[in-house]
């Protein structure tokens, strides 16, 4: 199976309603041409997986439950553009947060790979075949660490732009719908290649 992994704030969503998603989940709106780019994934048949950092619960800021609603919440926003999430994985660690169980250094919390391999073991999905989409640089390097193509969305999210050799994205794209093109363009190049 191959997969897309994107980032639950600035790519699924839209970052400003990331920042108030787990305080109130039914406000959250898919981000604008998600539906478009979606479907379009899928009929390259790409599963589709959440992934996310919620270091609000290390903070002390919302409960881990809060996390989990904003998970059933794109699953059902999924569903009714007739798709499936196939999975939704967050890491609740902050290495600098007050609540003790999750005031830990992980392996999961990007750049981290953990969510994605984690993710590859429970649903047997090939890495090199997928792709991780998100805005910020850790989550490129998150998909490169973990064997994955990557698209770095350039749509404002990022604001520290520290380089190294595992944050190269293979592609740069303006939103969602602009990445999907570009996946499906990759994916139709590499079929003429057979």
């Amino acid at each position: 199976m191959k997969a897309i992994f994107f980032d639950t704030d600035g790519a699924l969503v839209d970052r400003q309603q990331q920042e108030m998603a787990a305080l109130a989940p039914r406000h959250i709106r898919l981000g604008s041409g998600a539906g478009p780019a979606l479907r379009l994934l899928a009929r390259l048949d790409y599963r589709f997986f959440a992934i996310g950092n919620h270091a609000g619960v290390a903070q002390g800021q919302l409960p881990e439950a809060a996390v989990q609603a904003v998970g059933h919440r794109l699953g059902d926003l999924l569903f009714r553009e007739n798709l499936i999430l196939d999975g939704f994985y967050y890491c609740p660690h902050d290495p600098q947060g007050t609540v003790a169980p999750y005031a830990v250094a992980c392996h999961c919390r990007k750049p981290q790979p953990g969510l994605l391999l984690k993710a590859s073991l429970e649903h047997a999905i090939d890495l090199r075949s997928s792709w991780m989409i998100g805005g910020l640089l850790h989550d490129v390097e998150a998909g490169n660490r973990a064997g994955c193509r990557t698209v770095l969305l350039d749509n404002g999210t990022e604001t520290e732009w520290r380089l190294g050799p595992r944050r190269i994205p293979t592609r740069m794209a303006p939103d969602l719908y602009a990445a999907a093109v570009l996946i499906a363009r990759h994916h139709e190049d590499a079929h003429d290649d057979e």
